[in-house]
């Protein structure tokens, strides 16, 4: 477990519109930009080596609160380019944007109010599976999507929650609310009723074009 003690004060900042990670889930991330292999380089020269994933907020602007990651693996492809993957944390608020002598954005960043995010999985005693399965698999056929059905009805709760946080195709206000969520309880409520909320628009939207 990492101790808060062991968590950086400034981070280095990857924003990326729809791009979630989650504590204890894990987000592959494909850099080709310089300035990120560029990040990339200094974290790996860094004891934590952690990136802080958040969504943008307006055209220069960032959202409060991100998710930092640490890299737990990474791979060079013959033209330069690296894949990587995050293995989330835990959530951070941001203070300020620190000015400095690199291409990508650093911050300044506070851990306090997310203590859970350093402990054990958490635990959802009010998830209903079968009726998750049942709303995902109408949420996925009106989608055209396709996933391991199998993987996902063996999945512990976190893991399960989580993953479809991280994976579905939402908008990124609707992403931040996902991350922001205070417990997994309340981020299975919110992906419920953004599921619910698409499959509504989806209805109407064919309705109006009857």
């Amino acid at each position: 477990m990492v101790k808060p003690t062991n968590l950086p004060d400034v981070i280095s900042i990857f924003p990326l519109p729809g791009a979630l990670l989650l504590p204890r889930a894990r987000l592959p991330l494909h850099l080709f930009e310089p300035r990120y292999l560029a990040m990339l380089d200094d974290a790996m020269k860094t004891d934590h080596r952690m990136i802080g994933m958040i969504q943008p907020n307006g055209e220069d602007r960032l959202h409060r609160i991100g998710c930092a990651g640490r890299v737990t693996a990474m791979s060079e492809t013959d033209d330069g380019r690296y894949m990587i993957t995050l293995s989330g944390v835990s959530r951070f608020r941001v203070v300020n944007e620190v000015e400095g002598f690199v291409p990508y954005r650093r911050c300044e960043v506070m851990w306090d109010g997310f203590g859970n995010d350093l402990g054990p999985e958490e635990v959802d005693a009010g998830l209903d599976r079968d009726g998750l399965m049942a709303l995902l698999e109408r949420f996925f056929e009106d989608r055209g999507l396709s996933t391991d059905w199998d993987g996902i009805k063996e999945a512990d709760p976190e893991l399960l929650i989580n993953s479809l946080s991280m994976l579905c195709p939402f908008e990124p206000e609707e992403k931040q609310a996902l991350l922001e969520a205070p417990s997994l309880s309340t981020r299975r409520e919110t992906l419920v009723t953004l599921i619910e909320y698409a499959l509504r628009s989806g209805d109407d939207e064919t309705r109006m074009m009857q």
